[in-house]
Order: C-alpha cells, then sequence, then structure tokens
C-alpha cells in the first residue's frame, strides 16, 4: 500500500473540503482506494490529505496532475494558501 500525504496551508476549511469534493483529478479512477483528511488541533487552517493506492506508479501519477492542473489554479484550488508538501509513502508492517 502506498499513500500521498499531503500538507498545506488552508484560507477555510469549507472553502477548502468543496473544492475537495469536486475532484477535478477524478481520484477512484487515478486509483484512490481510500483517503483521510485531518487537521491539527491547533490550527484550523492547515490541512494533512492521505490519500491509499496500491501502486506506487498511481501516487505519482496523481501527485503530477495536483500540480499542473489544481495547484495551480485559483479556481480549482480557492483556499489554497502557500505551497504544499507532499511524499509518498509504503507502509513498512
Amino acid at each position: 500500500m502506498y499513500t500521498l500525504q499531503i500538507e498545506h496551508g488552508i484560507k477555510d476549511f469549507g472553502m477548502w473540503k468543496e473544492a475537495f469534493d469536486r475532484d477535478p483529478v477524478d481520484r477512484a479512477a487515478s486509483g484512490v482506494v481510500g483517503h483521510r483528511i485531518s487537521q491539527p488541533v491547533d490550527d484550523s487552517h492547515y490541512v494533512v490529505v492521505e490519500l491509499d493506492f496500491n501502486e506506487r506508479g498511481q501516487a505519482e501519477q496523481l501527485l503530477a496532475n495536483l500540480k499542473s492542473r489544481v495547484w495551480n489554479s485559483s479556481s480549482a484550488a480557492p483556499a489554497l494558501n502557500g505551497a504544499p508538501r507532499t511524499r509518498i509513502l509504503e507502509s513498512a508492517g
């Protein structure tokens, strides 16, 4: 199992969640088999998203799509505040 972990500042969680729910990269068709959305208990203007995949290449491709089609578009990502930090994790246990 592979997880694409994304962390970034947001302007407003409701606005961010609406954009996430519009799903401009079609997560299911991109191979996402599960996801989690978390926020630090002391920072309502920050979000951590974890997207799970069966294959590493699926995670890498979705990350490339996010960079080229979503994060550089103020209409696709209206609540994004700053550059996202990302990493692809592999389950170790």
